[in-house]
């Protein structure tokens, strides 16, 4: 995915980011889009696509969004929806594994569905379940559904995430992913004002490149990475 090379003087050299990328750390995204209300950069070596923190809503407002929130477990159109998720990462665990759904939302459903599958499960939501002891204890795999296109700093969450995998571990993601800079200038996904990172595929195989574990993208927005087992 070719980042864009817009800037407001035609000719002049791109537009970099006032901030280090979010995921890997490193200086010089070059601007990729603006719309309306923010500005877009393209990392060149992880991939993903950031708002500067400058356009970040204050805590207050990203809850505000959030309360709006209608899902439920007695919905059976968002469990559908948490299928996606649920189905493959369900078939790929052993019997009893224990799990974390981490920003679980203002109705937990997704840890229902693992718990009548039998896996016992622990919940972390930064304004609904702010639990942050859940967070030390290790898990058999993890899930974050439509999660870390919120994250102010993703590369901190993730490995935090992954560093609470047992050996031969699950995190389980779903998210929407970049396909190309056309597709982008159009795309629903970005309107939301608390969505600040946007990973695709190439974010992805650099994520699991980082963490040291091999990824998997059973179904449409959905990506599931498994830590090596250690006796493997």
């Amino acid at each position: 995915m070719k980042p864009s090379l817009s800037s407001p003087d035609a000719g002049s050299p791109p537009r970099i980011s006032p901030d280090p990328c979010p995921l890997c750390g490193i200086d010089g995204a070059v601007h990729f889009h603006r719309d309306a209300r923010r500005d877009y950069y393209h990392c060149p070596r992880c991939a993903l696509v950031h708002v500067p923190a400058a356009n970040h809503l204050p805590s207050e407002a990203e809850r505000a969004v959030y309360d709006q929130h209608e899902n439920s477990p007695d919905d059976p159109g968002y469990r559908r929806f948490l299928g996606r998720l649920f189905i493959p990462l369900q078939a790929r665990l052993a019997p009893g594994a224990q799990g974390l759904d981490f920003g679980a939302g203002p109705g937990p459903t997704l840890s229902v569905m693992f718990e009548e599958a039998g896996h016992p499960m622990a919940i972390y939501d930064p304004f609904y379940a702010p639990h942050p002891e859940v967070l030390e204890r290790r898990y058999d795999f993890i899930t974050a559904t439509e999660v870390v296109e919120h994250l102010f700093a993703p590369g901190h969450e993730l490995e935090r995430l992954a560093s609470r995998l047992r050996p031969g571990g699950w995190l389980g993601l779903m998210t929407k992913r970049v396909t190309s800079e056309e597709a982008f200038v159009g795309w629903h996904y970005i309107l939301d004002p608390t969505h600040v990172c946007f990973f695709s595929e190439a974010t992805f195989h650099w994520l699991a490149k980082h963490l040291g574990m091999r990824v998997e993208f059973p179904a449409a927005d959905v990506v599931l990475l498994h830590k090596p087992d250690l006796e493997a």
